[in-house]
């Protein structure tokens, strides 16, 4: 969660209270009550609200948010059916870890963890252990925490007195990796950017490997660009050097969102547990999984990949409950809304939804393509994502002039620079999620054919605040 500072003046002066009185249709039993006063802003107010006064003042600052529909920046599920709303609304008291309480809601967790086995190949879906989590985030640091201990328990002699753990990943990885590195105190490797190549290097990621190595994290959808890297390549590259000098580094696949797209769009890609040197995968099911946030998947390819002092016991809430996660308590809406979309889709249904959403993405590309300001890095045919700049030559506009124009229209379509050594390079992405129609994507392309003659005629690119081009880590 981002972090927020208090006021830094008082705001429940007389001229605050004016600038926020109240429409009179308000006041429920009184329609002028709230002419001259309203609630502090900064500080609990001093008596209650009617509930709809309450609503209301809230309601109406929220409409000043973006729309989520037209947020082409986040890979989150901005639509589902109002089935899952009822659903979840449902569930929303449920607390997901009172598994005593709450029986049949831990059973729909557990068939689901069920189902991501089967789906990710793992050799035995029945030993394979996993588990929910708030997002890909914490995933990533429960699979980071359990491929750190391993490493100790094998290094007990040197750990921590003269050894040091490192990770190796592309610098593309999503920023939760930087946290683990910085919170569990690890060394982050990170193969730069070269050229055209946007993500992690095999040979490259070999050679960083070290006795202290805890794993490679490979990323099955880069938030950059939405490329694939080649996970069966850096195994390949790693079973070599096991040959060569005995290190054995465990592999864990970061597919937040790719994990729940290439098992139906590219199903001969080979990335998952089929490979025996990957250890653990994580995946999103508030991105490509298709549920609201709220919910992640951890899993491992069985028991002996998760150390089992990670696991902590619980009775207290009315049963024996083994539970692995950062936070403890949470609703189980997203998880119930998780199973509903399995049930809901099974894997036909899936790959409906993903390859519209591919198509839409490529089709969408090629329309940027055509036109001559443009310059495609991706093309949307991995991810539902592609990433473009501004053609060699365009001299008025940048891209973040372009992001900034399309905002005045109500569309958020991110501009940032890619990470070392390619700062050099600042794009624009797109994400095409389901919900994001052909109709839509056609709506954007009107709104930016009529902004790209004001920004031809621009004498320079407006320029913009060095601290906000920077790398976009959604």
């Amino acid at each position: 969660m981002p972090l927020h500072q208090g006021a830094n003046r008082p705001s429940d002066g007389a001229g605050e209270r004016r600038r926020l009185s109240l429409n009179p249709f308000y006041g429920e039993a009184d329609p002028v009550s709230g002419m001259t006063a309203a609630p502090p802003t900064h500080r609990l107010p001093d008596g209650p609200l009617p509930p709809m006064t309450a609503y209301r003042l809230v309601h109406d600052e929220l409409m000043l948010d973006g729309n989520s529909r037209l947020n082409l920046a986040t890979f989150v599920t901005t639509w589902m059916e109002p089935q899952a709303g009822v659903l979840m609304g449902e569930c929303r008291d449920k607390n997901m870890i009172d598994k005593d309480e709450y029986p049949r809601t831990a059973e729909l967790e557990k068939r689901c963890v069920a189902m991501l086995a089967d789906l990710w190949n793992a050799p035995d879906p029945a030993t394979a252990v996993g588990c929910s989590t708030t997002g890909s985030s914490e995933a990533c640091m429960l699979a980071g925490l359990a491929l750190k201990r391993r490493w100790a328990t094998r290094n007990a002699d040197r750990y921590p007195a003269s050894a040091r753990p490192n990770l190796v990943m592309g610098v593309n990885v999503q920023v939760c990796w930087d946290k683990f590195c910085d919170f569990w105190e690890v060394e982050a490797r990170q193969v730069p950017m070269e050229g055209d190549r946007f993500h992690l290097d095999p040979g490259i990621a070999a050679d960083l490997c070290d006795e202290n190595t805890i794993g490679v994290i490979t990323v099955l959808g880069s938030t950059f660009d939405g490329s694939y890297e080649p996970v069966a390549e850096v195994c390949a590259a790693l079973d070599d050097l096991q040959r060569r000098t005995g290190l054995d580094v465990p592999v864990h696949v970061d597919g937040a969102s790719g994990a729940m797209v290439a098992p139906f769009l590219d199903e001969d890609l080979v990335w998952d547990f089929r490979l025996p040197r990957v250890s653990s995968i994580n995946t999103s099911g508030h991105k490509y999984g298709l549920v609201y946030p709220g919910v992640g998947w951890a899993l491992w390819r069985s028991s002996a990949e998760l150390p089992e002092e990670l696991v902590f016991r619980v009775n207290y809430l009315g049963g024996d409950m083994p539970t692995f996660a950062l936070n403890f308590s949470r609703p189980g809406a997203q998880v119930v809304a998780q199973y509903y979309t399995f049930l809901r889709l099974g894997r036909e249904g899936y790959r409906a939804v993903q390859q519209t959403a591919r198509d839409i993405a490529g089709g969408l590309a090629e329309k940027f393509a055509a036109i001559e300001d443009f310059r495609l890095l991706t093309r949307g045919d991995e991810l539902p994502v592609f990433a473009l700049t501004v053609a060699d030559g365009v001299t008025a506009f940048d891209v973040f002039d372009v992001s900034r124009r399309l905002r005045e229209r109500g569309w958020l379509v991110p501009a940032y620079t890619f990470p070392e050594n390619r700062t050099d390079l600042s794009v624009l992405r797109v994400v095409c999620r389901n919900g994001f129609s052909a109709d839509l994507g056609d709506l954007l392309m009107e709104d930016l054919t009529q902004l790209l003659p004001e920004l031809r005629r621009q004498p320079g690119p407006l320029g913009t605040d060095a601290s906000t081009a920077t790398a976009f880590h959604h």
